[in-house]
């Protein structure tokens, strides 16, 4: 029986196949494994047929139905091993087969492909063109240390021709995985050493052998991150039924060094972009600690509810539903967890009050003591300086920072804010209830005379995290080695919390990692979304510093995201309907699309406007099943977590984003109004980076003045 295998580049088209031709590929996948390499060589059934011309002479193709075939990669040693590679219609199969050539990376080992053809073509035209240029791309990094990182003689010539990363761009689709995103590392400026370091050394086994094999395989085995082994029918009906479920918790390699190093010495702390890994690396750190001792206890926390659900499903799809493991992790919000520390050791289940409520109680404490401060000024005041530093008086409040504050307070101004404060916290003890802020800095003290309730602690979505829920963490586990495992995307923070993590007993200096390779959109809608970022500056995590896009990449392509502007909201809601529509009739299902905007009053227009349209729709406001029917509807807030094939993003005009309500007055603190305009960008930037493959952006009226002048 022959063994299957598939590559990537299958999973990338596969979704967008209909499905009477998804189903023939499972009908000839199935058959594929029920027979013998004798009867495959011997063309019973599925018509294996070698591809005249082929750069790479292990190229066939197997039928599929009358007008489609697939592409698989043959051994050409005798062993039983096939990789299947592609689906495409009957002529264009054979053309793509006849260009591509599949080698191993003679550094990382790994299987990788090229259009050879095009390479030939291409490369000739830009040598010519590089023999006037004042300068070429890679003109300071010399051959031999290029290929000691992979590049082998084909890919160097096309190196050795490129002045710009334009250039490089424009070869990107026809280079081998490894060696392109080596040449990209080098291009934004990384030292051969960190290339090595950060691409090839984490995809190398460690048992490489002196030389590369080219045994199909060896060369197979040595790439999990773009290739998946189909050990049984059971497996394969699976795979295919659910493809991308199937590779949600899929670990690269460069991220598998991070998840399973055996142990750290203290805290870890691991960024990125959008759509990098940061949630599987939590994952797959989950499921190594708990194998690292039979009794070890872990929290998994995330700042919503919604993606602490999502969690807790990725979870128990990588760990198999295991109860017995299963049973020893938490996985609960932050908020939720600190909530019931204080019920169990109060015998009271606290009331925490919304954040429109907290506005109201503000607005009646300025009124009654008529402080001369704006409601807005006062809550935030509370949130990053009373909150932020845990202050429990007024001598506290006097002497303490306000790094980050806008407005100067002197001695006496203190005094009247602090006059507020408590008014404030009088109005909840009357009415018995609290803040979820206040239950967490409760609940840290409670934990602090406590036995450690955990041996692990480890955190998604870091970015949000208030310093309250900071102190909780540290006080859910003992400081020390493999303490807190931390991932956040400090680009992604939409509710600015402002934090200090050393300040807080939370120190990462050596143990902190940057993944770079988004696997989940395409390089053309994360180079518009990050666009949206390019004017401003944007903190580090752990509150030192700042942080930068720069490596942050994708190997995928695809089709330039849309942004348009329309006359009324009724037109942009009209052309929301055709677009939906459109990829409707290009295959994707409607539980792949997701709709959002800043307000649902937006939304609800949308709704209105689909369903009369006969498109079936779902309102997003927590978890919501994978493969449900219906278009997703959803805020932008709401779309944290989420990710989508295609996705439109409505409303987009000034006023709107950025919500000007939202906005300090620049006059009232001009900190506070930079950060507020910063998480607006945030949240745009998050709303657009949910897309996978189709991104639209629209507005009526004026467009938002984060938006591109090009659009």
């Amino acid at each position: 029986m022959p063994r299957l295998a598939f590559a990537q580049s299958f999973w990338d088209g596969y979704d967008t196949l209909e499905k009477p031709i998804r189903a023939g590929v499972r009908k000839a996948m199935a058959k594929f494994q029920a027979m013998s390499v004798a009867d495959l060589n011997a063309d019973k059934g599925l018509h294996l047929e070698s591809v005249e011309n082929a750069r790479d002479p292990r190229m066939r193709t197997i039928r599929i139905t009358d007008f489609w075939r697939g592409v698989v990669l043959a051994p050409d040693d005798g062993s039983d091993m096939f990789l299947l590679v592609n689906v495409l219609p009957h002529d264009d199969a054979y053309t793509w087969a006849a260009k591509r050539l599949y080698s191993a990376n003679s550094a990382t080992r790994a299987l990788e492909v090229r259009n050879a053809v095009a390479l030939d073509e291409l490369t000739p035209l830009y040598e010519t063109a590089a023999r006037t240029a004042p300068r070429l791309l890679f003109a300071d990094v010399s051959d031999g240390t290029l290929r000691e990182l992979g590049i082998d003689d084909q890919v160097l010539r096309a190196a050795r021709s490129l002045v710009d990363k334009a250039q490089l761009e424009a070869f990107s689709t026809l280079l081998p995985e490894d060696q392109l995103e080596v040449l990209q590392y080098l291009a934004e400026g990384f030292s051969p050493e960190e290339v090595y370091r950060d691409v090839v050394a984490v995809r190398r086994p460690a048992d490489a052998p002196p030389e590369p094999v080219e045994d199909l395989a060896t060369v197979i085995a040595n790439t999990p991150a773009r290739v998946r082994l189909i050990t049984g029918p059971q497996e394969l009906e699976e795979i295919l039924e659910k493809p991308f479920e199937a590779w949600r918790v899929f670990l690269h390699p460069s991220q598998r060094r991070v998840a399973y190093r055996t142990s750290y010495g203290g805290p870890v702390q691991v960024t990125g972009g959008p759509g990098t890994g940061k949630t599987v690396a939590a994952l797959h750190r989950v499921k190594h600690l708990l194998g690292r001792s039979e009794d070890g206890r872990v929290l998994l926390t995330t700042f919503t509810n919604a993606l602490a659900a999502g969690l807790r499903e990725m979870l128990g799809l990588l760990l198999n539903e295991d109860e017995k493991l299963l049973a020893r992790v938490d996985v609960t919000t932050v908020d939720a967890y600190a909530n019931g520390i204080v019920r169990a050791k109060s015998g009271a289940a606290p009331r925490p009050i919304g954040d429109r409520e907290q506005r109201q109680l503000w607005e009646k404490a300025v009124k009654q003591l008529d402080l001369p401060f704006t409601t807005q000024f006062l809550a935030q005041e509370y949130r990053h300086v009373v909150l932020g530093q845990n202050l429990r008086d007024l001598d506290a409040y006097l002497g303490a920072s306000r790094r980050g504050r806008g407005t100067g307070l002197g001695p006496t101004r203190r005094r009247e804010v602090w006059s507020g404060v408590e008014r404030f916290e009088q109005f909840l003890r009357d009415r018995g209830e609290t803040t979820h802020l206040r239950i967490c800095a409760r609940a840290a003290e409670l934990l602090a005379g406590d036995p450690i309730p955990y041996a692990h602690v480890v955190v998604d979505e870091a970015q949000d995290l208030h310093p309250a829920q900071w102190r909780v963490l540290r006080a859910a586990v003992s400081p020390g080695p493999d303490d807190l495992f931390v991932t956040g995307d400090p680009h992604q923070r939409i509710y600015d919390s402002r934090v200090s993590l050393g300040s807080l007993g939370i120190t990462t200096a050596g143990r902190s990692f940057r993944l770079r390779v988004n696997y989940r959109s395409t390089e053309e809608i994360l180079a518009w979304s990050a666009g949206l970022l390019t004017p401003v500056t944007v903190d580090a995590l752990e509150g030192e510093g700042t942080d930068s896009l720069a490596g942050y990449r994708s190997l995928l392509h695809g089709r330039r995201p849309q942004a348009q502007g329309y006359t009324t909201r009724q037109e942009e809601t009209e052309a929301l309907v055709d677009r939906v529509r459109a990829l409707l009739a290009e295959g994707l299902a409607p539980y792949e699309i997701g709709v959002c905007a800043r307000f649902n009053l937006s939304l609800d227009a949308a709704e209105e406007k689909l369903k009369a349209a006969g498109v079936p729709v779902l309102r997003v406001k927590g978890q919501v099943a994978q493969g449900t029917e219906g278009v997703r509807l959803a805020t932008m807030h709401a779309m944290k977590g989420l990710e989508f094939r295609a996705v439109s993003v409505l409303g987009v005009t000034e006023g709107a984003v950025p919500f000007a309500r939202e906005i300090t007055p620049r006059e009232v603190d001009p900190l506070q109004h930079d950060a507020d305009l910063l998480r607006e960008r945030c949240l745009l930037f998050v709303a657009c980076t949910r897309a996978r493959e189709a991104l639209s952006v629209t507005w009526s009226g004026a467009p938002s003045p984060f938006l591109p002048r090009a659009a």
